[in-house]
């Protein structure tokens, strides 16, 4: 515990520090990924994807690489466009609820929170369709931060005057 000048103690909270880095991160690689996602909102995707498997040595004409650029052929600009704005907005969540986090808002949990518990359902779905080991990570993640941050809501996320 530890305390502040002219306000109660306040313990430290190690395991809310790793939720923080990890909405914070998530943000920045999402802020990332937008980027890249935009850059390619004018570039002839298929002839992109043909150029990357002949530099990584691999034969564009085998069936599964041509189905793959068959499919980004029909992706417009716009539809780029889009998902790259999508992407921006959902880091800009991240990042806010990263914030929120740091600063110990009340707000802020309750998002982390919701934000968790929004994605148990749709891994429990995608582990009954396709069982996977990433899918069951992610899932045991999203319980154990759900569950930390509801069972420790008042001690983490109440304003200090």
């Amino acid at each position: 515990m530890t305390t502040t000048p002219g306000g109660p103690a306040k313990k430290r909270a190690p395991t809310l520090y790793l939720i923080i880095a990890v909405k914070l991160g998530k943000a920045l690689l999402l802020l990332l990924l937008a980027a890249g996602v935009y850059r390619l909102h004018d570039d002839n995707l298929p002839q992109q994807f043909r150029d990357t498997l002949e530099f990584l040595h691999f034969d564009p004409e085998k069936r599964f690489f041509t189905e793959l650029a068959n499919m980004l052929s029909q992706i417009t600009p716009s539809n780029v466009i889009w998902i790259a704005r999508g992407t921006v907005l959902y880091a800009l969540f991240s990042l806010v609820e990263g914030i929120g986090l740091i600063f110990r808002v009340r707000w802020a949990g309750w998002l982390a929170i919701g934000e968790s518990a929004f994605f148990i359902p749709i891994e429990i779905y995608e582990l009954l369709r396709k069982p996977s080991p990433s899918f069951v990570a992610f899932l045991a993640l999203n319980v154990l931060i759900v569950w930390y941050l509801f069972q420790n809501r008042e001690r983490l996320f109440r304003h200090h005057s």
